[in-house]
C-alpha cells in the first residue's frame, strides 16, 4: 500500500514563494501520475497541476499558470510543487493525488486512488 505525505505549506505574506512536497511511501516504483489539487472550506477540491509518470509532461490551471511549477524526482519518490507569487486566492489545504491507471495525470480529482493528508497554505495580503 502506498500513502502520500505533503509538506511546506505554511503562512506567507502576498507575493511570497513557497515549495510543496509530496513523498509516496510503502509499495511503490512510483509510476504514478500524479497531480495538486486545492480545497476551500465549503467548495469542491480543484485542479491546479498535473504532471505524467515520468515528468516529461505537466499542465497547470490558468489561475497559477506562469506562477506555480510542479516537478517530481522519482528516486526520491517526491512530486514538487513550488508556488511564486502568492495570491490571497491561493490560501487552500493542498492535496497531491497518485494515479497508478493512467500514463497521463488527470484534471478530476476522481481519478486519483490514493491522497495525502493535505496542507494548508495561507497567503495574507
Amino acid at each position: 500500500q502506498v500513502q502520500l505525505v505533503e509538506s511546506g505549506g505554511g503562512l506567507v505574506q502576498a507575493g511570497d514563494s513557497l515549495r510543496l512536497s509530496c513523498v509516496a511511501s510503502g509499495r511503490t516504483g512510483f509510476r504514478y501520475a500524479m497531480g495538486w489539487f486545492r480545497q476551500t472550506p465549503g467548495k469542491e477540491r480543484e485542479f491546479v497541476a498535473r504532471i505524467n509518470w515520468s515528468g516529461q509532461s505537466a499542465d497547470y490551471a490558468d489561475s497559477v499558470k506562469g506562477r506555480f511549477t510542479i516537478s517530481r524526482d522519482n528516486a526520491k519518490n517526491t512530486v514538487y510543487l513550488q508556488m511564486n507569487s502568492l495570491k490571497v486566492e491561493d490560501t487552500a489545504v493542498y492535496y497531491c493525488g497518485g494515479d497508478s491507471v493512467r500514463w497521463a495525470a488527470s484534471k478530476i480529482q476522481y481519478d486519483y486512488e490514493i491522497w495525502g493528508q493535505g496542507t494548508q497554505v495561507t497567503v495574507s495580503s
